[in-house]
């Protein structure tokens, strides 16, 4: 699951730790999965555990989940999000003018964030942690919270798709993606579900309405 909305959300680049925390829309939307997830739980295999990013709106997004399915929030480091370094906190209209932008939108495999974290470490970070769960919890459904580019590259690793077009999938705020992690290798069940139709993304300043 992604975190909610936050007031930066779609504005800015992912602040250092512990960034801010869930706006009142955000906090809507985490309510409404969890209720969600709550409904579903006679259907799921054994819901046993809720994981989160460190950073603040992770932790919140969680907590809210947590609190419907009656689950404690654990903290797993390696879903925290990219570390942007200097790109931390610019604006997104901004990003066209840093030198080796073209590099992010085109060959991301080939990125290392000045003062941060390679894209390519990120996803090796990210799969690392989700396989880690998902083998302490066979047979089980778990919950992991964390971030947009880290969720897409566990996202792309499932579907078998070059990392360097990962940024084609959308994970939009508090949307749930499912992949089941079995020994004849990962399925993906759910992509970018959202809890309501006002939270359906915007592309090219139009509203994507579900058919």
């Amino acid at each position: 699951m992604r975190h909610g909305k936050t007031a930066t959300t779609g504005k800015e680049m992912p602040e250092a730790a512990p960034g801010p925390g869930l706006s009142e829309e955000g906090r809507a939307q985490a309510e409404a999965v969890g209720r969600a997830i709550a409904a579903w739980r006679p259907f799921l295999p054994v819901l046993s555990s809720v994981y989160a990013s460190p950073l603040a709106r992770a932790q919140e997004t969680a907590g809210l989940v947590g609190r419907c399915v009656g689950l404690t929030v654990q903290e797993e480091p390696g879903l925290v999000d990219l570390d942007v370094g200097a790109w931390a906190g610019m604006a997104l209209g901004q990003l066209p003018k840093q030198p080796g932008w073209a590099t992010v939108a085109h060959c991301p495999s080939a990125f290392h964030f000045p003062g941060g974290e390679a894209m390519v470490t990120m996803q090796a970070r990210v799969l690392g942690a989700v396989r880690a769960l998902a083998g302490r919890h066979p047979g089980e459904s778990i919950i992991a919270v964390s971030h947009a580019d880290p969720i897409k590259a566990v996202l792309a690793d499932a579907l078998g798709v070059h990392f360097d077009l990962f940024q084609r999938i959308v994970v939009a705020p508090a949307s749930l993606s499912a992949v089941c992690y079995a020994s004849e290798g990962p399925r993906v069940l759910t992509l970018n579900w959202l809890a309501s139709p006002d939270q359906l993304p915007r592309v090219d300043g139009a509203l994507r309405r579900r058919r």
